[in-house]
């Protein structure tokens, strides 16, 4: 679905209401404000819409980049959400989950945090960022729930081993390895920029994208004149696992 950013009101698919615990995971991993990061604003639109139809557990878990704490991140971003559980993804135990794939595309397996196997309905909400020509969005948005001391590469931070494997075919592989119900991206404006995560520039979009992390990410995509190569890597992933 694509809604004006203004009239946005998250109304969750049916299955939600059944859950005991739903995980929603921003992009906070820098201390930046929209649209760097997801804001506080639509965090608490979609609090709002799954305590319509359930009285589940909710958690916000993240990562961040340098290995450190993220709670500094969410307190600069002003994540303060009543009967909401903040998370540091880094305080979880990991379980190594095998890819679906037959013939994965750059990763056998993950490292998957527990919070995320123990929750019934998951949530990826990101900012519409666009790297260089590459859409980052949903699908994209769930490298940091992954371990970075496990994927870091020789002394840096960060997901270096798996930035070396090619990270384009990374996102396609956890697309299906660690599958998410439901994918939002706030696109009140567009954020472009090349090598730093931190500096870039801004254009007015006005809308929401929600719904499946396939389709949604698909859709800004299209929206945006650009393609995500891990959009059509997971076409190919779709069509070996009909085979």
């Amino acid at each position: 679905m694509i809604s004006k950013d203004s009239n946005f009101i998250f109304t969750p698919p049916a299955t939600l209401s059944q859950a005991r615990r739903v995980l929603v995971k921003p992009c906070a991993g820098y201390p930046v404000s929209y649209p760097v990061s997801t804001s506080p604003r639509i965090l608490r639109i979609i609090i709002e819409g799954i305590r319509k139809v359930s009285d589940a557990d909710i958690l916000i878990a993240d990562g961040n980049p340098t290995g450190e704490s993220i709670y500094p991140n969410y307190r600069a971003l002003e994540y303060d959400f009543r009967r909401v559980l903040m998370l540091d993804i880094r305080d979880s135990i990991f379980v190594e989950v095998g890819n679906p794939l037959t013939n994965f595309f750059a990763v056998e397996s993950f490292w998957i945090p527990n919070v995320v196997l123990r929750s019934d309905f998951l949530i990826s909400v990101t900012p519409f960022k666009i790297c260089g020509r590459s859409p980052l969005l949903t699908i994209a948005n769930l490298l940091g729930l992954l371990p970075v001391n496990k994927y870091c590469k020789g002394d840096s931070t960060g997901w270096g081993a798996l930035y070396g494997l090619g990270i384009e075919r990374v996102f396609a592989d956890l697309y299906f390895t660690m599958p998410f119900d439901v994918g939002i991206i706030e696109a009140s404006k567009q954020f472009f920029y090349d090598d730093d995560p931190l500096k870039g520039r801004e254009e007015e979009c006005g809308k929401v994208f929600w719904g499946d992390p396939y389709v949604v990410d698909k859709e800004a995509s299209q929206a945006s004149g650009f393609a995500s190569e891990y959009l059509r890597l997971i076409d190919e992933g779709r069509e070996q696992l009909d085979e």
